[in-house]
C-alpha cells in the first residue's frame, strides 16, 4: 500500500470515527433541552443559553477530530 493512501484513509477513519461521538452527543443534547423547554417554558432562556454552550463545547470535539485528519494527511 502507497504512504499516501494509508495517509488517506487514516485520515478518513479518524475524522469519521471523530465526528460521530459529537454527533450523536449534539442530538441528545438537543432533544433533553426541547424537552426540557416543553415541561418548563419560563425558563426557555437559561435552557437555550447552557444549550448554546453544550453545542460549543460539543462542536469543539468535532474540530479537533478534523485538526487531527488533516496532521495526519499532510505529515
Amino acid at each position: 500500500m502507497d504512504i499516501e493512501v494509508a495517509k488517506t484513509l487514516g485520515m478518513a477513519i479518524a475524522v469519521g470515527f471523530g465526528v460521530m461521538g459529537p454527533g450523536i452527543g449534539l442530538g441528545i443534547l438537543v432533544g433533553k433541552a426541547l424537552e426540557a423547554i416543553g415541561r418548563n417554558p419560563e425558563a426557555s432562556g437559561k435552557i437555550q443559553a447552557m444549550m448554546f454552550v453544550g453545542i460549543a463545547v460539543t462542536d469543539a470535539l468535532a474540530i479537533f477530530a478534523l485538526v487531527i485528519g488533516f496532521i495526519i494527511k499532510f505529515t
